[in-house]
């Protein structure tokens, strides 16, 4: 498949700069465009990148300019440049199969309309499906839960008895909903599991990461707000409630009965404590360990976490340690050598008050 570099600008309606008839032959990111590829450059700092490219052209912003190389103008670069990958390598339509003979589903489940229900998975009693929801191989959903209408879930994802899960939602390969609370009580000598008698609800739009877990609430649910986005490998704790529109990413882990608002940010390795709030549209950096409550529209980053301003100072100062320690021990050694100077001339001065009170003694 090939396109003219016009062809491409009335695709996404951009402007060309350079020669339009330049024949494209595929779409890659700088480091792996091939002669003929067209790339993208998204910021200006990224067009020394270009002197190693291989690319034909670029998808590049209103006013890019670059000696040489042919471009797209554009308002918005990622939404145009993912346009002309998906006209290089169109998504594979999949068709649909319908009720597989080897799905095991409970007589009870009900499904609605346009359900696709892939090879050997599993659907328990009193089970729920909306509309052109679509449940791939090796799925597991338990009895009495609820699937949205349009929601997918892929291969072997396991959702335990009394899920909800809303419309619309993706649920990734690997992902367990509504496992049991890590919750014990102490008795005897031994940890007793807690009451598991809570359930998850997912809101509409949600999207669970692949081989992320959200435990079930104690009495009730542990609940995901409409909209929030969890990347792969996450961790939701029993009775949090997680706010709209949120953004889990990798490896966050959220300990039991935490609570956050709406537009909260949580970036890799994030670490929050139990029984805490984050504040809407709260920012939390990489590997950030919450201990308290954080309030609305705060940028928090560290171990433990604090405003992103003090821990910069704090950052700042700690880069200063090995030169204010080398001042520190030549400032030591310079008090030291005044010190032994004081002594001497302490000395000088008690020897010559000696030798004055020797000498009248004489007289």
């Amino acid at each position: 498949m090939q396109a003219t570099l016009a062809d491409l600008a009335a695709l996404v309606g951009g402007q060309t700069v350079g020669d339009d008839r330049l024949t494209i032959t595929g779409a890659a990111v700088l480091r792996d465009a091939e002669p003929g590829q067209i790339s993208l450059v998204d910021h200006a700092e990224k067009t020394r990148l270009l002197e190693g490219s291989s690319a034909a052209a670029v998808v590049a912003p209103r006013g890019f300019v670059s000696k040489g190389l042919s471009a797209i103008q554009v308002d918005d670069v990622h939404q145009a440049f993912a346009a002309i990958v998906r006209f290089f390598q169109p998504r594979r339509r999949m068709s649909r199969v319908g009720i597989s003979d080897q799905a095991s589903i409970d007589p009870t489940a009900r499904l609605g309309e346009n359900v696709d229900v892939h090879p050997f998975a599993t659907i328990g009693a009193d089970v729920t499906i909306g509309d052109g929801a679509t449940i791939h191989s090796g799925v597991r959903i338990m009895a009495s839960s609820q699937i949205g209408e349009g929601t997918t879930i892929f291969p072997n994802a396991v959702l335990y008895e009394n899920t909800i899960v809303g419309p619309r939602c993706l649920i990734h390969a690997g992902a367990v909903l509504g496992a049991y609370g890590f919750g014990y009580g102490f008795v005897e000598g031994r940890h007793v599991l807690s009451a598991q008698l809570g359930n998850v609800v997912l809101g509409a739009d949600v999207e669970v990461g692949a081989c992320s877990t959200i435990d079930r609430g104690t009495y009730g649910p542990t609940s995901i707000g409409e909209g929030t986005k969890i990347d792969d490998l996450v961790m939701v704790a029993h009775n949090c409630r997680v706010g709209r529109h949120n953004m889990l990413c990798s490896q966050v882990g959220i300990a039991g009965s935490t609570t956050t608002g709406d537009y909260v940010v949580m970036a890799g390795q994030v670490g929050v404590r139990d029984h805490v709030h984050i504040g809407s549209r709260a920012v939390l950096g990489a590997m950030a360990g919450v201990t308290n409550d954080v309030p609305d529209g705060a940028r928090m980053i560290g171990i433990p976490a604090t405003p992103e301003r003090d821990q910069k100072i704090k950052q700042a100062a700690f880069s200063k340690l090995p030169e204010m320690r080398r001042q520190l021990k030549q400032l030591q050694r310079a008090f030291e050598a005044m010190q032994a100077q004081a002594e001497a001339g302490n000395k000088l001065a008690i020897q010559s008050d000696e030798d004055d009170d020797g000498q009248r003694a004489v007289a």
